[in-house]
C-alpha cells in the first residue's frame, strides 16, 4: 500500500471522486479518508469487500463449531442416563 496514494482527505475525495474510485477498482487497494487529520472511513472495491466478508463469515462459523465441539467434549455437562430416562418418562407420561 502506497501510503501517499491511499490516504486522502474527504475534501480531496470530493474533488477527485471519480478518479479515486477508478484507482480503488484498478489497484484493489483500499482508500482511507481522513477528517480533521484522523482516519474516518475506508473505501474498498466490492469484490475485495465480498471476499473479506465471506472470510469473516467462514471464520465465525469455524469458531462457533469449535466452541460447540469443545462443549460437546466436556462430558461433565452431559446428563446422566438416569436423568435422560427420567425426563423422557416424565415427558411421555410413563411411570
Amino acid at each position: 500500500m502506497d501510503i501517499t496514494k491511499d490516504i486522502q482527505t474527504v475534501s480531496q475525495f470530493k474533488q477527485n471522486a471519480s478518479k479515486l474510485v477508478k484507482q480503488i477498482q484498478q489497484t484493489k487497494q483500499p482508500l482511507i479518508l481522513t477528517v480533521n487529520g484522523k482516519a474516518a472511513v475506508v473505501l474498498q472495491d466490492v469484490e475485495t469487500y465480498q471476499t473479506l466478508a465471506a472470510q469473516r463469515e467462514y471464520n465465525l462459523t469455524v469458531a462457533a463449531i469449535n466452541e460447540a465441539l469443545t462443549e460437546f467434549d466436556d462430558r461433565k455437562n452431559w446428563p446422566t442416563h438416569e436423568e435422560v430416562f427420567t425426563n423422557l418418562r416424565k415427558k411421555n407420561g410413563i411411570k
